[in-house]
Order: C-alpha cells, then sequence, then structure tokens
C-alpha cells in the first residue's frame, strides 16, 4: 500500500525516468544515470536515498540538491526521493533548525553563545554552526538510513502476517503439504 502510494506520487509529480537519461544537459553522465536503483523502490535504494538526503538537507549551501543528486549517483539511492528530502530545510524551517545545528555545534565544542547571532557566518559563529551542521546531517543520516531499514522490514513483516491469516493462503499451505508428504 505504501509502496503503491510512494509510486504513484512519483509518477505524478516526477518526469520519466527515459526522458532525464536522454535530455542533452544531462549526457555528460553518460550511462550512470541508466542505473535502476537510480529509480525503483526497493529496501537499499530508499534507505540510501534518505542517509543521502538527510545528509545534504543540513549542508548550508544553496546547491544542496546538486550535492544530494550527485551522491544518490555514486551511492545509487534513489534519486527523485534524496533531492526531494533536501526540502526538509526548506526557507521557513531553515531558521530554526539552523539555529539548533548552532546550539549543538556549541555544545560539543564546548564554547558560549556569541552575543549576537546572524547567519554571516562572521566571527566566532561560523565553527559552532558548521561542526552542528555536520553533526545533525550524520545524525540524521544515520536515522533515516536505519529508520527506513526497520519500517520496511516491519511492513513487509506486516504483509506477510496479514497474507498467513487469509484463509486462501492457508488452504494453499495445506495442498503444499499434501503434495510434498507423496
Amino acid at each position: 500500500m505504501a509502496k503503491a502510494l510512494i509510486q504513484k506520487m512519483m509518477h505524478k509529480f516526477i518526469p520519466d525516468p527515459e526522458v532525464i537519461k536522454r535530455h542533452k544537459s544531462l549526457q555528460f553522465l553518460g550511462t550512470k544515470l541508466h542505473d535502476p536503483n537510480l529509480w525503483h523502490l526497493n529496501r537499499r535504494s530508499i534507505s540510501m536515498a534518505f542517509a543521502v538526503g538527510l545528509f545534504f538537507a543540513w549542508v548550508p549551501s544553496p546547491t544542496q540538491m546538486a550535492f544530494a543528486a550527485m551522491a544518490a549517483i555514486y551511492f545509487r539511492a534513489n534519486l527523485p526521493i534524496s533531492v526531494a528530502l533536501v526540502w526538509v530545510t526548506n526557507p521557513l524551517t531553515m531558521p530554526p533548525l539552523f539555529y539548533f545545528s548552532y546550539q549543538v555545534g556549541l555544545w560539543f565544542l564546548n564554547q558560549p553563545a556569541a552575543d549576537n547571532f546572524d547567519f554571516s557566518l562572521i566571527g566566532d559563529v561560523w565553527q559552532p554552526f558548521l561542526m552542528g551542521c555536520l553533526i545533525m546531517g550524520v545524525t540524521c543520516s544515520t536515522l533515516g538510513y536505519f529508520g527506513m531499514q526497520a519500517f520496511w522490514i516491519h511492513h513487509v513483516k506486516s504483509k506477510w502476517a496479514t497474507r498467513r491469516k487469509n484463509p486462501r493462503f492457508e488452504s494453499v499451505r495445506a495442498f503444499r503439504a499434501t503434495v510434498w508428504r507423496r
């Protein structure tokens, strides 16, 4: 159900992979865009997409999406999900999230807070800010990867449990048991 919903949304909002592969401005990537993991939904590619996307969401740069796309190609993660997850830090959420990463950096470096915090990265602010962004990127990336692995496994197990409760499945199991006894 969740996979079908994600696939439906991807087909609605994301262009066809064949169109992207043939786009003339992306020809420099060669056959790297032909990797099926970049476009399919499986446990490995989705988990890697969460790791890549959530890591680059914490990179304080306007080129977050390009970095996430390059990393998704390198790590063979789902490309659209990697790029979409970068938007966790959007213009509305960026100030509080980056201020939080600044506070994490201060705590990690054991430094006092600056008198006035601004996003210009001038003065004593840039070191704790970038350290906090790195810590938050690694933490969210790790949690995203293992969280998606656990979610995927739980989802598959619950689908199998539902399937086992189906009376039709029981009749197939009984039939197989009688056939194998002969």
